[in-house]
């Protein structure tokens, strides 16, 4: 079944999958790895111009057996580590640093640095489908990493390597066992494609609201008649944008809630540092209310913005600025359109100070945006939170796909 948003609720694991036949272990054999597989020293010179790609540690993706990056030979300069010729289809393992995970498997010939182990299963022992797979156990890790040497830079050799032992399946039952794992794999990268173009989706379009902050004001693919405004414009009268008026740990009041800047979590509220029902919330003088949205001003998470939930009731700490939205703009359709990259490319172009950057309220209160009419903002905000929850659907499936795999392959190892 192809994987797409309209299927992904509807994929179910067979919760009795662990007792298949496909894991009787009756015919399975212990073997040291070395017995099983051979690493292969074959070298080439870069400049010959018999390969045109190269393989840096860099390029390979802990946990990712496909290389999605690469170097081109004579774009740079490339060390004289970089002799090791690797073929397609040929595993490839860093040696450095063994518990990042790092097994990938060729799809083109090219060289690598010395430092990777270049595999290949011996032919009618191991599958080499399957090897990857093994590689990437548990199991393996675990012992790569106890038998590796130094701190700084810690790394393994062969034979240390070699001496791994585990149980292997006869051939028959190693090949459906890969057919499940790489399948399992293709769903796995169908899936992050997917979440990568409902988040690609989800990001112009909230791009196509903004216009341009300064000179240029015509920059969106939605009608140019729509009047802009900035933030201190949109906001309740009653209710200006301002910062919080607590230090948190200094002079936060015993039992009354608070939110700091480390509470803010995408775009919600997770935990406050003080709780106690029945206590006002105060804002220099204004309570705090349901869907106020919350913006950090200071330090790496400068810009970032959340929204208060409807059961809180406190203060925020004076790293934070208020935002309440006048009636006619809705705070969500807002708390969207604050964390596009127009937003933050605003922030840091704005933002002071080099060890700890700020930006101020005045900056704030003068950042523009569009204001669509209601039935088209309404119309939007409907298709942005279908693609956030779309995109949110997107990562569970892949969180439950990987740990499938995961699972079967501690079935094997």
């Amino acid at each position: 079944m192809p994987i797409s948003a309209a299927n992904l609720k509807t994929l179910r694991v067979n919760p009795d999958w662990a007792t298949l036949p496909l894991f009787d272990r009756t015919g399975w054999t212990k073997v040291r790895f070395g017995d099983v597989v051979r690493v292969l020293k074959e070298q080439v010179d870069p400049t010959s111009g018999e390969v045109e790609r190269y393989v840096a540690g860099e390029h390979m993706d802990s946990e990712n057996v496909h290389i999605r990056r690469w170097g081109i030979v004579g774009d740079g300069y490339l060390g004289p580590a970089f002799i090791r010729r690797f073929r397609r289809g040929q595993v490839l393992y860093g040696s450095r640093r063994t518990y990042l995970k790092k097994v990938a498997v060729a799809e083109w010939d090219g060289v690598t640095a010395n430092t990777t182990f270049v595999l290949e299963a011996v032919e009618g022992r191991l599958l080499q489908g399957l090897l990857p797979c093994l590689m990437l156990s548990e199991r393996f890790t675990k012992h790569s990493v106890q038998e590796s040497k130094g701190s700084t830079n810690p790394y393994i050799n062969w034979p240390d390597i070699a001496k791994f032992e585990f149980d292997l399946p006869p051939i028959d039952q190693q090949r459906r066992i890969a057919e499940m794992l790489w399948g399992a794999d293709g769903l796995l990268q169908a899936s992050l494609k997917l979440r990568a173009d409902l988040e690609a989706a989800f990001r112009a379009t909230v791009h196509d609201v903004f216009f341009a902050h300064g000179a240029s004001r015509r920059d969106t693919l939605f009608d140019p008649k729509w009047k802009t405004a900035e933030l201190q414009e949109i906001t309740s009268p009653d209710a200006p944008i301002r910062y919080g008026i607590v230090q948190v740990g200094q002079f936060c009041e015993e039992g009354v809630p608070t939110i700091a800047i480390n509470n803010l979590a995408g775009d919600f509220i997770a935990g406050v540092h003080r709780t106690a029902p029945g206590i006002e919330a105060r804002f220099a003088g204004s309570r705090i209310e349901p869907n106020d949205l919350l913006i950090a001003v200071k330090g790496a998470t400068a810009g970032k913005v959340g929204i208060v939930p409807g059961h809180f009731r406190g203060n925020i700490s004076r790293d934070l600025a208020r935002i309440r939205c006048s009636p006619e703009v809705d705070p969500r359709l807002l708390l969207h359109l604050l964390q596009s990259d127009r937003y933050q490319a605003y922030i840091n172009t704005h933002a002071v100070g080099s060890t700890r950057k700020e930006i101020s309220i005045h900056r704030l209160r003068r950042f523009e945006i569009a204001l669509p009419p209601e039935d088209v903002a309404a119309h939007l905000l409907y298709q942005i939170e279908r693609l956030e929850a779309l995109a949110v659907s997107s990562r569970a499936h892949i969180a439950k796909t990987d740990e499938l795999r995961r699972a079967i392959t501690r079935e094997v190892v």
